[in-house]
């Protein structure tokens, strides 16, 4: 996990959230047909129902947008199929890159993803070329306000986390990706800690880091990948300067 830090991806996509709400609404319904059409629309017997809806509120979407979603995923206002599909590659500089899309016409994502690799200086690799260098796991990130570190992470622990990692502000809270629902539902019925988000990750196993010139292609590979409404999450390996995280 060296080098990686989700909280500074979070900082960074809920600044482009603010502005950009409308197309974070439009990707969490897309998840949230999905999570219906897997396991039906009743959030009690569907955990992934359960995370996606925990997602949406912590993006502030309005419940009634929320509830319309399920309504529409399950056939009440006439659902669209959404094809889950990944795409691996690297960016400029070697850096590896994952893109996981949720969409209606995979020919139409497949070119638009392969496009933003070939204008920015990347190239698109078969399917595992870069996979294998990530890790996937839930994160769960919580405000630190000013508790015990020893306090929260014995807490994290028995609520099932994995690992911690306490950063200045935040603690990061590392679990098994299948069990993430699981935990996040324990700290929240514990009502100590204050989560900020909870999400799937791949946590790089390596980083690289890139020189200035680089990481102006990089990030503008990234920020194209995640302009597109088929895209619903890009991952990658490379450390970019905090100071351009935040701008």
């Amino acid at each position: 996990m060296s080098g990686h830090s989700k909280w500074a991806n979070i900082k960074n996509k809920k600044g482009k959230s603010d502005a950009k709400r409308a197309s974070i609404f439009t990707k969490i319904g897309r998840e949230l047909a999905v999570a219906v059409k897997a396991g039906g629309p009743d959030p009690n017997s569907n955990a992934r129902l359960r995370d996606v809806i925990a997602k949406a509120k912590a993006n502030n979407m309005p419940n009634d947008n929320i509830v319309r979603g399920i309504k529409k995923a399950s056939g009440e206002l006439g659902a669209i199929n959404y094809e889950e599909n990944i795409y691996e590659g690297y960016a400029a500089g070697g850096v590896a890159v994952i893109v996981e899309t949720l969409t209606d016409n995979k020919n139409r994502t497949a070119c638009d993803v392969r496009h933003v690799f070939d204008k920015c200086g990347g190239s698109m690799g078969t399917t595992g070329c870069v996979s294998y260098m990530f890790d996937k796991k839930g994160v769960i990130v919580v405000d630190k306000a000013g508790l015990d570190e020893d306090e929260i992470m014995m807490l994290a622990l028995d609520c099932g986390a994995d690992d911690v990692t306490v950063d200045e502000d935040v603690v990061e809270i590392y679990t098994d990706y299948t069990t993430l629902g699981q935990v996040r539902e324990a700290i929240e019925k514990d009502g100590t800690l204050s989560i900020l988000s909870a999400d799937v990750d791949m946590i790089p196993s390596n980083t690289v880091t890139p020189d200035e010139e680089t990481q102006v292609k990089v990030r503008k590979l990234l920020d194209m990948l995640e302009d597109n409404d088929d895209v619903q999450n890009v991952y990658h390996n490379a450390e970019l300067d905090e100071e351009d995280d935040e701008e």
